[in-house]
């Protein structure tokens, strides 16, 4: 497995926490289920209702920048 670059794969967020770029999970090839914020696979693997929660809030986020 090839090291992660910071900025490419992943960032820091404000509270310290490694979050993983839409790149990183499209490299991986497959959604993990965890929600991940950048997650390009619409959560395929996310139970219900968190699934829709999700969807539902990347929805808000994305009328909210417009």
């Amino acid at each position: 497995m090839e090291p992660l670059i910071e900025g490419v794969d992943y960032y820091l967020s404000p509270e310290g926490r490694m979050v993983f770029t839409e790149k990183y999970h499209l490299d991986k090839g497959y959604c993990c289920g965890n929600g991940c914020r950048h997650c390009p696979y619409n959560y395929d693997r996310v139970s219900e209702p968190r699934r829709t929660e999700l969807q539902n809030q990347r929805e808000e986020e994305k009328s909210a920048e417009a």
